[in-house]
């Protein structure tokens, strides 16, 4: 198993209270759609626009309590009116919906990020508005919840843009931010490079680049990590494998010489079984320095 493409979303986990489940089914519905939306198939970047753009007047009209009227299929049009359901009764907010549809339309568009700032911005489109539809379905919406999921989400979104450089090179996009590249003095052609003939070893300034992109991930995963140990029961362990497990992406990244263009890290049955040792017998992952930001949703 890999953490990637919304299977660090815990859907409908056995850890989940049952009473959770099909809410947690129906926000992985459309999160996982749109994602697929803004990056499968062989569409232009104006038609799945387009059809972002139709689902966003879809959860706008649910955000009205209103039928949606954009022209979707049969089978979207069932997804909307289960999240309406999902929606209405669990009192979850509209914005997270909006904030992830931003980030996919802006995956149409925009291939790179300049600094930190820029890529930070699209991780509190992208990642964080999951995290936050979770805490409001269990009701710890207070500032530090808030705060300390963004910064899971955040984290583990960026152990992602580490994991698969070589999958994101291939469809056109580097979430490496370009000013980090130049400190190592790297370009997104080198990188480029790198993808179609991956060496045995990664050259030592990508091998520099990219430990400092894990680095960041790093801080951020330790910085988020006391909500999985404060929230109760059953969400609280589901969170805790989570962290763990991009911990330990992040391990076999570092083993791997940091050159996932021939090593790509993805956890093995083996290391799942790790991550429930550490989920239940280690205490929780020292925090290290990272900002964490509120904002109200």
């Amino acid at each position: 198993m890999s953490i990637d493409h919304y299977e660090n979303f815990p859907v409908a986990s056995i850890l989940l209270p049952a009473a959770l489940r099909p809410a947690v089914r129906s926000l992985y519905a459309f999160a996982r759609g749109a994602d697929d939306l803004a990056d499968e198939g062989d569409a232009d970047p104006a038609t799945r626009l387009a059809a972002l753009q139709a689902w966003r007047s879809a959860i706008q009209d649910l955000g009205s309590r209103k039928a949606v009227r954009a022209p979707l299929p049969a089978a979207d049009l069932a997804m909307f009116q289960r999240l309406g359901e999902t929606i209405h009764a669990h009192h979850l907010p509209i914005q997270p919906f909006l904030d992830l549809l931003s980030a996919f339309m802006q995956d149409t568009h925009v291939p790179h990020y300049a600094d930190e700032h820029a890529l930070m911005d699209y991780c509190s489109r992208s990642a964080n508005p999951v995290g936050r539809l979770m805490l409001h379905l269990t009701g710890a919406t207070s500032p530090r919840d808030l705060a300390e999921s963004d910064a899971l989400c955040s984290g583990l979104q960026r152990v992602n843009f580490c994991q698969d450089v070589a999958i994101d090179q291939a469809k056109g996009r580097c979430y490496i931010p370009l000013d980090c590249l130049a400190r190592h003095q790297l370009t997104l052609p080198g990188l480029a490079d790198l993808c179609r003939h991956p060496p045995a070893q990664a050259p030592a300034a990508w091998q520099a680049a990219l430990r400092e992109q894990a680095r960041i991930a790093e801080q951020l995963l330790r910085a988020g990590s006391p909500l999985a140990w404060r929230l109760p029961g059953r969400f609280g362990l589901e969170l805790r494998l989570v962290v763990h497990g991009g911990l330990r992406i992040l391990e076999k990244l570092a083993a791997g010489q940091y050159n996932p263009y021939a090593n790509r890290p993805i956890l093995t049955r083996r290391d799942r079984f790790l991550l429930c040792w550490r989920a239940f017998c280690r205490p929780r992952p020292r925090p290290t320095p990272a900002r964490l930001t509120h904002h109200d949703t």
